[in-house]
């Protein structure tokens, strides 16, 4: 299974990340180039430990089990995926900012440490949960932009 805390898979990101450009157009989806990198920075951010979302009370009856089924296997996130109402991103931006913020977040996943990390949606996580969810959420969006 990929994970972020792969340096191979890292790479593998950060490739097709910089194959984005202001020409990039969703295949499904409402949202356009500088709301997905600012929707995945801001992913990112909360993994790291530097934002924190309240639980949702959804999430709270069904995370745990959704979390297992989303992550049983190397099959990519569904499309059109639910999110939780922060990270809904409005307007436009600098995409050359958030491309360069986004990678050098996923950099970071080589020096991981949040081991008390709780999302919104699925609870608490493992780091090994978080490294392959970490990968399948921007896996999702790069391939929302046919990247």
């Amino acid at each position: 299974m990929k994970s972020t805390f792969d340096k191979t898979t890292r790479d593998e990101l950060i490739c097709r990340i910089n194959m984005l450009n202001e020409n990039s157009r969703a295949q499904w989806g409402r949202m356009n180039i500088y709301q997905m990198l600012k929707h995945c920075t801001l992913w990112e951010e909360m993994i790291s430990g530097r934002k924190k979302y309240k639980r949702v009370f959804l999430g709270r009856l069904f995370g745990k089990m959704a979390l297992k089924s989303v992550i049983k296997d190397e099959l990519p996130l569904k499309k059109n995926t639910p999110t939780i109402p922060e990270f809904v991103i409005k307007g436009n931006g600098d995409i050359l900012s958030e491309k360069a913020k986004l990678i050098r977040l996923i950099e970071e996943h080589a020096r991981f440490s949040n081991p008390d990390f709780v999302h919104p949606f699925f609870g608490k996580m493992t780091e090994e949960q978080i490294g392959v969810f970490a990968y399948k959420h921007t896996d999702h969006h790069l391939r929302q932009f046919n990247c």
